[in-house]
């Protein structure tokens, strides 16, 4: 017995040894999709006078809820939760703030009931568990007084792990609960699903433009701050946000109005600087920054319109004198215009060659001003059926794929890499057809099959290289299953 109590006492005393340590952290949990990680780190924060501590306790239940809190974690490592769950309670009951600077009794009873809730089969008890996770981060927030970080959990977990416990509305207002507390302070892990249903709600007119307009920023402001601070693996995670949420807040600029003309020019001008007499790109650049709402008095406006007059005389043919022709509109921004103006002069057209050719330039105002991948692949396959031996639109098509990683998956992982399935399937139809697509095709091929799943990806989902699989998401076509070069 003597040396039991010594053995628990020298436990404890490294525990508090460890409880000192300025810099320590603790994970709470982890995403279920591997490739959606970030893992949660707990901060060192301080809990409030009313939640009391280890060392706020008379010295027996102190000593109570020490051995429990020991005896407990030792069960949950070794994920032996029910023989855990009574020691949880004890220490948890006594002293629900443990040393007072970590979730430990908090985290540690949502793991628990994760485990009850994802183990039970009756609807009614995984209702009840839940309720008992959901409640731990209401308790959890009033203890330290961290009730963003707690909204910003609970709206992770709905999101990631309980998909259909509450409605979208829920989700997102729980996120927008959790980013309105901390703001460029706000926890990395709300940021990527925040921004896919911050930019989904917009799109499909759920929110007001302003609001999506705050939130756009505050994102990208916290993304900012936090590559710039961040330190050690942390810096991890915060690339794999980088890697996700600019990319989805990028399909904003296909709103009109969205973003301003600063956002425009710094963002594209630089291209333009560094090709002064390409005419493509002076009027792209002079398109770009007249949606964003530059005005002639903008010196970067008015550098690129100068760059046009000298460098880009020739315009298409003017059929309807007085009438502005397609490639003015995007010129001038006018992207909706330019489309319907194409698509007139498509339809008004008897010569499939001129037809298809119309057909690709909606196709590219689609994806490049836009962004609207489905139009986009719309009006690229139209070109192509009207022009069957023509490579390009399979190369634009590709190109759509290609860049669906951040739409269809996380940025990174399995549902952003199979992505480059069908776009290699384009690239190779491409250049099978088209000698004149052969050279971008290659190139295009070489650059994206790094970004292929791995042998051991496929392998984990007990699938086969070579074997058919169909890639879901907005692309919703069956390909052949490849694997990245060793």
């Amino acid at each position: 017995m003597k040396n039991r109590h010594l053995a628990f006492f020298a436990v404890i005393c490294l525990f508090f040894a460890f409880a000192c340590t300025p810099k320590a952290t603790e994970t709470v949990t982890e995403t279920p999709k591997e490739e959606t990680k970030p893992v949660v780190v707990e901060e060192n924060i301080k809990s409030g006078p009313d939640c009391p501590t280890f060392n706020s306790l008379p010295s027996g239940k102190k000593d109570e809820a020490l051995e429990a809190h020991v005896i407990y974690r030792d069960f949950i490592k070794r994920k032996k939760y029910d023989e855990a769950f009574e020691y949880w309670k004890t220490a948890y009951t006594l002293a629900p703030a443990a040393d007072g600077r970590r979730h430990y009794h908090y985290s540690d009873g949502i793991k628990i009931y994760e485990n009850y809730y994802n183990t039970a089969t009756d609807p009614a008890k995984k209702k009840e568990y839940l309720g008992d996770v959901m409640r731990l981060y209401d308790e959890l927030a009033a203890c330290y007084g961290d009730k963003g970080y707690a909204s910003g959990r609970k709206a992770f977990d709905y999101y990631y792990k309980y998909t259909d416990a509450v409605s979208e509305d829920e989700k997102y207002n729980l996120f927008k609960e959790s980013m309105d507390i901390d703001g460029d302070k706000a926890n990395y892990f709300i940021l990527n699903p925040f921004t896919a249903l911050m930019v989904n709600r917009l799109i499909e007119k759920k929110i007001p433009m302003a609001e999506g307009q705050k939130y756009a920023k505050l994102i990208s402001d916290r993304i900012t701050k936090g590559l710039k601070e961040c330190k050690g693996n942390e810096c991890e995670s915060w690339k794999i946000i980088e890697g996700y949420a600019p990319a989805r807040l990028e399909q904003l600029e296909g709103m009109k109005g969205f973003y301003d003309c600063d956002h425009f020019a710094n963002k594209y001008y630089a291209e333009f600087e560094a090709n002064p007499t390409d005419c493509d790109i002076i009027v792209s650049t002079i398109g770009k920054l007249k949606w964003g709402g530059c005005t002639t008095t903008d010196a970067r406006l008015a550098k690129a319109q100068a760059a046009y007059q000298t460098h880009c005389k020739k315009v298409e043919p003017t059929k309807t004198p007085g009438k502005p022709q397609c490639r003015d509109m995007v010129r001038d921004g006018k992207y909706r215009d330019a489309v319907n103006c194409y698509e007139e002069k498509k339809n008004s057209s008897s010569d499939n060659m001129k037809k298809s050719q119309y057909a690709l330039y909606m196709a590219k105002l689609y994806y490049g001003e836009l962004k609207n991948f489905s139009k986009a692949r719309k009006y690229a396959q139209e070109a192509a059926d009207l022009r069957p031996n023509w490579g390009a639109p399979y190369i634009l098509i590709g190109k759509l794929y290609a860049s669906s990683g951040p739409l269809c998956g996380p940025g990174r992982g399995w549902d952003s890499q199979i992505v480059t399935w069908p776009a290699i399937d384009m690239w190779n139809k491409a250049k099978s057809i088209d000698s004149e697509s052969a050279s971008e095709a290659n190139k295009l091929i070489s650059r994206y099959r790094k970004y292929m799943p791995s042998k051991e990806d496929v392998f984990q989902r007990s699938l086969k290289e070579g074997a058919t699989y169909k890639v879901g998401c907005w692309i919703q076509r069956s390909t052949t299953i490849r694997t990245a070069p060793n």
